[in-house]
């Protein structure tokens, strides 16, 4: 049996930030990651013929200040280029997205007012927008806005945890892209880590005590003081209490599916569509290139991945989002099922109505032995994004800190 100060489980940005952070300290690091790669719910593919790397995980850097920027070092990310065509589908009709504003309030504008004025606790999405009187074509296109943003049901999707998350995510403004892909950032996070990473080994058991717990793995068992968790809480993790499980019951992730679609001829504009009707979620092509990434969340991950099998239908699928695939041959597909991986269970965690405390349940350290890390331990105080996983990373990394000195 191999001892350490700290295990971490889990090799995303959570955890690699926390053994990252902790190594630096002088404490002895091991992480197990199931996966054969890092950055979990990162995952960067890269075109054959070498071209712009395309994102079926975290999509973008999100504001100015975001810490991704100074991780990755000066001129590893770029704002992302303005010109592109934004469109809408809205009944089967392909229109111009300066649609979802004539006549009617944004689906952007409305989730702005809820930030202001999210409604009491308990309170859901649905429930608060019907009470500022959204109704129509508009609410129907700010439910799919809110499904698309947020991979989880408007009407279970708490309106006070949207509004805390958006007001706590103080990155500034823009968005960025990493230059090479996001995958550069696990990349950058586990450098020092060498011997440290054990990858393509999972959990099978857990046992602690206060001040000293083992994990079992296909290669043997460890033992350390403390032990940090990132997996996604929707993720069965063997050995932990039952009022945690409790709380991970409470936090379930929205399903979540991308797909890049290469076809046999390259897109004439650089284009980005919000499917209203729900059925491919967010798509986007670049003037120049044969690929299409597919972003979908709620009920358009289930129907992309019912038409990933057969190439007619994701034909079919692709040509109501963008008229000009209409005819193109699909060469290949690369799809990230974040809903059906058993090591993520869905695309992230959302803050629920009336259970706006699981996050803050999830979080809590056990006999100050057992940590929390991962977009789940901040559902409905940060946005679930990749600075809100570095940020829980960082948390746990000073609880261990504090609790073992």
């Amino acid at each position: 049996m191999t001892t350490y100060d700290v295990i971490v489980v889990g090799a995303g940005a959570s955890g690699l930030n926390c053994a990252r952070l902790l190594s630096r300290e002088g404490l002895s690091v091991v992480v197990y990651e199931a996966r054969e790669r890092l950055g979990g719910r990162i995952h960067t593919h890269q075109p054959a013929d070498g071209g712009p790397p395309l994102e079926l995980g975290a999509q973008v850097v999100h504001g100015d200040r975001n810490p991704v920027h100074e991780l990755l070092g000066p001129g590893r990310t770029s704002a992302v280029p303005r010109r592109v065509t934004a469109r809408i589908v809205e009944g089967g009709a392909d229109r111009p997205m300066g649609s979802l504003s004539s006549g009617r309030r944004a689906p952007w504008q409305l989730e702005a007012m809820l930030w202001r004025s999210p409604g009491v606790t308990g309170l859901s999405v649905g429930s608060r927008l019907r009470a500022c009187g959204s109704t129509g074509a508009e609410a129907v296109a700010a439910l799919e806005w809110f499904r698309q943003n947020w991979a989880a049901d408007p009407e279970q999707l708490s309106a006070a945890g949207v509004a805390e998350a958006h007001r706590g995510d103080d990155v500034g403004e823009g968005e960025f892209a990493v230059e090479g892909g996001f995958a550069r950032l696990p990349e950058r996070l586990a450098e020092g880590l060498d011997g440290r990473l054990r990858l393509g080994e999972p959990v099978r058991e857990l046992a602690y005590e206060p001040g000293r717990v083992t994990v079992r793995t296909d290669a043997g068992t460890s033992a350390a003081r403390a032990l940090v968790l990132t997996v996604p809480p929707a993720v069965p993790v063997p050995g932990l209490p039952a009022w945690k499980l409790a709380a991970a019951a409470d936090l379930p992730a929205g399903d979540g599916c991308c797909a890049v679609i290469t076809l046999d001829r390259p897109a004439s504009d650089t284009v980005i569509v919000f499917d209203v009707d729900g059925r491919t979620g967010f798509t986007r092509c670049t003037a120049g290139r044969p690929e299409v990434l597919v972003v979908a969340k709620a009920g358009a991950a289930a129907t992309l991945r019912a038409a990933g099998a057969d190439r007619t239908a994701l034909s079919a699928l692709l040509a109501t989002a963008l008229p000009w695939t209409s005819g193109a041959a699909v060469l290949d597909v690369a799809v990230a099922d974040w809903g059906q991986d058993p090591y993520a269970a869905g695309a992230f965690t959302a803050p629920r109505a009336g259970l706006e405390d699981a996050a803050r349940r999830w979080a809590e350290p056990v006999d100050d032995t057992l940590f929390f890390a991962g977009e789940a331990t901040v559902a409905g105080e940060r946005l679930p994004w990749v600075q809100g996983a570095l940020a829980s990373g960082e948390r746990a990394a000073e609880q261990v800190l504090k609790a073992l000195r």
